[in-house]
């Protein structure tokens, strides 16, 4: 008698079973399998089967050796004729969702071939029903503790130290992929059209008027101040050098260096008296004027007109790409010399912060209960976004494979379990025949 299932699975080799997928017409694998753990099932598989036919023939022989006998031996023989019905039923079961029993074209058998769609389908919307519902998701997330275990797991050094030095490599890597007409781009197609776009007189104003409101700009003004009296110090010659292209060819030259000598003098002087004193009159008329300029920016048509035309003036300029690529070259140089050393301020930085934050989250409970809340409050929005398309992976993924091959693949996962059914059909069958044949004797 032929055994329950499709016999052995087809043995191809070290690679996985190839199948033909309905739409491509050529040879697909069905799935990445390990071979070595599907020889281990197709071995247990027959094994089983081994056990529930020999199951089988051993009440078959029973039966045969105690057929028209009376008493215990009737017993006996209804028992291994019960057995025999049980296990050749369940026989038909198992194989008939697998394949025709005996070949025969028989109605609702060879079930997973026939109907692997609908299968699939039915699955898709089981998983769907009862796994990614947001009361199943939100209570499994929040019951894992996110937050804690990482707490836990960062507060071990070395994982610090492994976090730390696996995101400065990634980092650095992605660091170096980015390519200076990357940046080109980036400037031209993305930021120079959005600073178009965005007015800058009132931005301008605006950021004039908080630093004039704290004094923001005295610092700027003792910078420039500063460094403009140290030149005039130091650069007599090139002093005396602009000022006399601007003195009259008529005047005597003692008398032009004299005016000039005194220019210079004037010069450093008030500079000094301006630098030394925060309350001189060119200060505030210099505040005066930075502070008409900001209410200007605000709400004066004509000098946002001119802020304007100056923003374009300067977007339109070659050098704000190329200063955008030096700054990015610079700043790039800067992060890959400190992220590839293991000294540096960056990485030490990072493992500071990592060891201090998995400190507060071992420490601080309502951190760990905000961090889990949001875990599963993304967990749950990910699958109430994309729940339907993940579940439709399982049935899309059936669709494709062959029919014929797909259930060899199922039976070889499941059927070594499928087999206690015959096994059970063939023990439960003999005990109901023998209790079928005792009512009998007691009735008859």
């Amino acid at each position: 008698m032929q055994q329950g299932g499709s016999g052995p699975t087809h043995d191809q080799g070290p690679g996985p079973p190839f199948v033909m997928r309905k739409d491509e017409g050529m040879s697909a694998p069905l799935v990445a399998g390990d071979p070595s753990s599907d020889a281990i099932r197709r071995s247990a598989l027959r094994r089983m089967r081994t056990v529930a036919v020999s199951l089988l023939l051993l009440a078959a022989a029973v039966y045969v050796a105690t057929h028209g006998q009376d008493g215990f031996w009737g017993f006996v023989n209804a028992g291994a004729e019960a057995s025999m019905v049980g296990a050749i039923a369940d026989w038909f079961a198992v194989t008939a969702l697998f394949k025709h029993p005996l070949g025969l074209p028989i109605p609702h058998t060879a079930l997973v071939p026939k109907r692997k769609d609908d299968l699939g389908k039915g699955l898709e919307q089981f998983v769907g029903e009862n796994f990614l519902q947001e009361d199943i998701i939100r209570e499994r997330v929040l019951g894992v503790g996110i937050a804690e275990r990482v707490g836990t797991w960062l507060a071990v050094p070395a994982n610090a130290e492994r976090v730390v030095t696996e995101g400065s490599e990634i980092a650095a890597v992605a660091l170096g992929k980015v390519r200076d007409d990357h940046i080109e781009a980036l400037v031209t197609e993305a930021l120079v059209p959005r600073f178009r776009e965005e007015p800058i007189a009132p931005l301008l104003g605006g950021l004039l008027s908080e630093a004039l409101h704290d004094d923001l700009h005295h610092g700027l003004v003792d910078l420039v101040l500063e460094e403009l009296h140290g030149w005039l110090i130091a650069n007599p010659d090139t002093v005396h050098e602009v000022l006399g292209e601007r003195a009259p060819w008529w005047a005597p030259d003692r008398l032009n260096e004299f005016v000039i000598d005194r220019a210079h003098v004037e010069m450093v002087r008030w500079i000094g008296e301006i630098r030394s004193n925060p309350e001189h009159r060119a200060r505030r008329a210099l505040d005066s004027m930075l502070g008409q300029l900001s209410e200007d920016l605000l709400t004066n048509a004509a000098t946002q007109e001119r802020a304007e035309r100056l923003k374009d003036r300067v977007l339109d300029h070659p050098a704000v790409i190329a200063t955008a690529i030096s700054l990015w070259k610079a700043l790039r140089k800067a992060l890959l010399g400190s992220l590839d050393d293991p000294d540096g301020a960056v990485r030490r930085r990072l493992l500071v912060e990592v060891e201090v934050g998995s400190a507060r989250l071992l420490s601080d409970a309502d951190l760990r209960a905000r961090l889990d809340r949001m875990a599963a409050d993304a967990a749950v929005f990910a699958v109430e976004r994309y729940g339907a398309e993940l579940t439709a992976v399982i049935g899309h993924t059936i669709e494709r494979w062959d029919g014929k091959e797909a259930a060899r693949k199922i039976e070889l996962h499941v059927g070594r379990d499928l087999q206690f059914i015959r096994i059970n059909g063939t023990i439960v069958g003999g005990l109901v025949g023998v209790l079928i044949h005792t009512i009998s004797v007691l009735i008859g």
